[in-house]
């Protein structure tokens, strides 16, 4: 099965060099800018430096102190090291018109609310995938990310069913896990991205989060969700590396490739390996578990922030 995509190499395999496979970067990244030492440089170049300075430097000291309270204050829950007690709130009845639905989770016909932890959502996936059920993969991870915000004549239930419904979701989702198990995550991400309708980043690294528990990647950090909470943590650290540095002044080119949504998948792999480096420098400065992974601190990121740079 041949999957193709944006920017296909001979080999057949999506190319993610750089940020141009972003909504914004067929408009943004021929645009040239200005330097402070008189010179020139395209948007990808910035957006380049910016980068290596941003893996030079890591986590500003305001961020690590106030992920060192967030450790402190959330230890006895994730005292593994890891987010596997984060749990979300459902409602299963609001779900009922989406199928094949996972047995793990509490029956559509029940009325209420019903709970799901990231650990269970991991088991439901690795069962899942044991049987070769992508699709119903997808719905525990979908139903998770999405929790009570899915109503019935809301975005979720919907847009999921129309998901599930398209053609060659299945064969998408089995060569993205394909493509994480052989390659890595980044290229696990290029191969959905943009694949189906209605089926975003957001949604999708929540796939193939969950798929990595169970599937490791054949190279690189271990996938991890991005979404527009944690794009908008990474924009304001690449704004002020920017504006420190001089090389972004103004945030342009940190608002282009930390967008609201469809990262390239080059900006995938730059953000994993930085959380990745990120998760060392907090256990190195002793305010972070030594033995957690980077999905830990996403999961911080998510849910705390510190003073955004004026």
């Amino acid at each position: 099965m041949r999957v193709a995509s944006i920017g296909e190499t001979r080999l057949g395999r999506p190319d993610p060099c750089n940020d141009r496979l972003s909504a914004a970067g067929s408009t943004r990244q021929s645009l040239r800018y200005g330097t402070s030492s008189g010179g020139m440089m395209s948007a990808q170049d910035l957006a380049d430096a910016v980068d290596r300075e941003m893996a030079a430097r890591l986590l500003p000291d305001i961020a690590v102190a106030a992920l060192g309270r967030w450790w402190s204050a959330n230890a006895v829950t994730c005292a593994d090291g890891t987010p596997g007690a984060h749990t979300v709130r459902y409602a299963p009845a609001r779900w009922a018109q989406n199928s094949p639905w996972p047995a793990g989770l509490a029956p559509v016909s029940q009325a209420g609310d019903a709970t799901v932890s990231r650990a269970e959502v991991s088991s439901l996936v690795a069962d899942a995938l044991r049987r070769g059920e992508f699709r119903e993969a997808l719905v525990a991870t979908y139903v998770w990310g999405k929790g009570k915000r899915g109503s019935p004549g809301g975005s979720g239930p919907s847009t999921l069913s129309r998901i599930l419904a398209t053609e060659g979701l299945e064969d998408a989702l089995a060569s993205a896990a394909s493509a994480l198990s052989e390659f890595g995550a980044r290229e696990a991400y290029a191969v959905l991205h943009r694949r189906i309708l209605g089926l975003g980043p957001s949604f999708f690294t929540k796939f193939l989060y969950f798929t990595g528990r169970t599937l490791r990647p054949g190279q690189g950090p271990e996938p991890l969700i991005l979404d527009r909470v944690l794009s908008l943590r990474m924009r304001s650290l690449a704004t002020e590396v920017g504006r420190e540095t001089g090389l972004d002044p103004d945030g342009t080119v940190a608002h282009w490739v930390w967008a609201d949504w469809d990262w390239s998948p080059h900006r995938y792999g730059v953000y994993l390996t930085y959380m990745q480096s990120a998760t060392g420098q907090l256990a190195g400065a002793g305010l972070w578990p030594a033995h957690a992974g980077p999905d830990l601190l996403e999961y911080a990121l998510f849910s705390t922030s510190w003073k955004e740079p004026a």
